[in-house]
């Protein structure tokens, strides 16, 4: 058990029985109010989201997390395929559990996949990948502001802003938690 103060962003926890993994919290304090906590949850076996609050002293149950290092392989109309380094199995994620990762998702790419009771709960990415630019407009000579950026296309599909100086086929560095253009790879 643990108080819902203690609440973060990854955790597991039992609501109304179910387990579920806690995809955001805040923490409210109304002006004549008592304080409260509020998250977001996904529960765990029917994949769906729910809006809980708690009392600040409300005790909540913790479930516990397996952590798994998983490589990707590849995706198809079956969802998204990932190996075990090693036992060699392979494991197939729904899409709603990668969420926003799949921009990111190379072969190769090595991440933690989180698992509670035996399930897969969430997708922990590497804080930044290197990615490969395969369309980027040409710079315009003059256009030397400080801080200007073109949209490039990178070899996942998405499209960022980076720097004028990029040109398609190189290597560049990404961070996974804000999609933002961090340097050349």
């Amino acid at each position: 058990m643990a108080a819902a103060n203690d609440l973060r962003k990854g955790m597991a926890i039992k609501y109304n029985g179910n387990p579920a993994i806690v995809l955001e919290v805040h923490h409210r304090t109304p002006g004549n109010l008592r304080a409260f906590v509020q998250a977001i949850i996904r529960y765990i076996n029917t994949g769906k989201s729910a809006d809980v609050r708690f009392g600040s002293t409300d005790k909540v149950e913790l479930v516990e997390i397996e952590r798994k290092n998983l490589e990707f392989s590849y995706k198809d109309r079956n969802g998204f395929h990932f190996m075990d380094p090693e036992t060699y199995d392979t494991i197939t994620l729904r899409e709603n559990l990668i969420g926003d990762a799949k921009d990111y998702l190379v072969e190769n790419l090595s991440l933690q996949v989180l698992y509670a009771e035996g399930k897969p709960v969430q997708v922990e990415m590497p804080a930044s990948v290197s990615l490969k630019v395969v369309e980027s407009p040409e710079g315009v000579r003059g256009d030397t502001a400080s801080n200007v950026t073109k949209p490039a296309v990178l070899e996942t599909g998405k499209t960022i802003n980076v720097p004028l100086f990029i040109k398609e086929g190189e290597n560049i560095k990404i961070d996974t938690r804000t999609g933002a253009y961090m340097g050349r790879a």
